[in-house]
């Protein structure tokens, strides 16, 4: 572990720009029938919505996180409130995937359960698990065909919420289903488009990885290795050389009018690819692997994030697709690889600087793709919101102070690193 004192920041100020920031989100909270909480996706907004992206499942692990690190009670007891109304809506939910639907409130519901000693919590993730295996059609559970929100994401939910034959079940479609390209193969994200999607959010490396971790842990060589033959696809994409790392979008270009052809964050760039290839390492200790992450972080550190450099570049501070989920890998790299603090001090420079604080505590505004630059609504959940990014300030003042860089909760798709 670097030892402390490496970071040039002011780690209690982000400490306390975090605490502000649990303090909105804690007063953004709706109460829910039967003693719940709920989050909407923006305070404006009339209902809390359950999901993880950007609902209630995806502000849990803040709350765990923050129990963990404060060792204050209060917010396990917002978590044990939070998991109440999920419980409550496991049954009335159309959307089964990871990310928007049920899969992910299994997820969540387990972690609950486990951590806080809630059985409560874990008969309801037993009861959302078993409803999501009898809306499976034998192929899929609706459009989408990736991570957030098709087959891959509810395999790899399943896996980590203790279920496997359902990870199967959601896997094995791909055996039957894969185009094969020059260098190796991908699928469509969904059945009305003919662009295919490279990266983890949705494209070839987020189904890639599921395969793998499935793979994997319950010993079927046919999933693990379609996965990295998906894997081989995207690597040979890649336009930044043998320094870089950095492969386009889509092929050819999904919605070209609204997204950029290349992104560097957890979504769609290098900052996510990275975490794949870390899986990878730690499922096959092939260190070629690890070049590959290495070559990632190159990338991301030479492109000019988190400065604005023009209108649309950068304009986000979230986990999905902003400096949030940099600076999770940033943190990634400083507990298993020693990495000095430097670029790490710059996120969290930037997350500090451009959060909006008052008397209500800290938030942040973010612009999703092209939208035009401004003051969006701040958010409330993991994706485009507080939960997700106070997660990672915690986090990085732990790192900072030479604690645990291990989360409460470990993110389906981010590979926990060791104690």
């Amino acid at each position: 572990m670097t030892a402390p004192g490496a970071t040039h920041v002011a780690v209690d100020e982000v400490e306390d720009t975090a605490l502000d920031g649990l303090r909105w989100l804690l007063g953004t909270a709706r109460e829910t029938p039967g003693g719940g909480l709920g989050w909407p996706v923006r305070p404006s907004d009339d209902t809390p919505e359950p999901m993880l992206y950007s609902g209630t499942a995806g502000t849990v692990p803040v709350l765990l996180e923050a129990w963990r690190h404060f060792g204050d009670d209060s917010y396990a007891d917002a978590a044990l409130r939070a998991a109440r109304s999920l419980a409550a809506r496991v049954d009335d939910l159309d959307d089964d995937s990871l990310y928007f639907g049920r899969t992910g409130l299994a997820l969540v519901l387990r972690t609950v359960g486990t951590e806080l000693g809630d059985p409560a919590a874990g008969a309801a993730a037993d009861r959302a698990l078993a409803l999501v295996r009898s809306r499976f059609d034998g192929h899929r559970w609706g459009p989408l065909f990736e991570l957030m929100g098709g087959n891959a994401g509810i395999g790899l939910g399943a896996l980590l919420a203790g279920d496997p034959d359902l990870a199967l079940l959601a896997l094995e479609p791909y055996l039957h289903t894969a185009e094969r390209t020059a260098n190796g193969v991908h699928w469509a994200h969904r059945p009305d488009t003919d662009a295919r999607l490279h990266h983890l959010s949705h494209g070839t490396l987020g189904m890639a990885v599921a395969l793998a971790r499935v793979g994997a842990a319950t010993g079927r060589a046919d999933l693990l290795d379609l996965g990295l033959t998906a894997v081989r696809d995207v690597v040979a994409r890649n336009e930044a050389g043998p320094e870089g790392f950095l492969v386009r979008h889509s092929t050819p270009q999904f919605l070209p009018d609204l997204i950029d052809p290349v992104s560097y964050g957890w979504c769609h760039g290098p900052a996510g690819d990275a975490q794949v290839f870390r899986a990878l390492r730690d499922i096959t200790s092939d260190p070629a692997w690890t070049a590959l992450a290495d070559r990632c972080w190159h990338t991301v550190t030479h492109s000019g994030l988190p400065r604005r450099l023009h209108p649309g570049f950068w304009d986000n501070n979230g986990r999905c697709c902003g400096t949030a989920g940099v600076l999770a890998l940033a943190c990634d790299r400083i507990a298993e690889r020693d990495d000095p603090f430097d670029f790490a001090d710059v996120l969290v420079t930037d997350l500090t600087a451009r959060a909006v604080r008052d008397a209500d505590g800290a938030r942040w505004s973010n612009v999703d793709h092209r939208a035009t630059p401004g003051d969006l609504e701040p958010q409330t959940g993991w994706a485009m919101g507080s939960a997700g990014i106070v997660r990672e300030l915690l986090r990085f003042v732990r790192v900072a102070r030479g604690g645990d860089p291990r989360y409460a909760f470990t993110w389906p798709d981010q590979p926990p690193v060791p104690a």
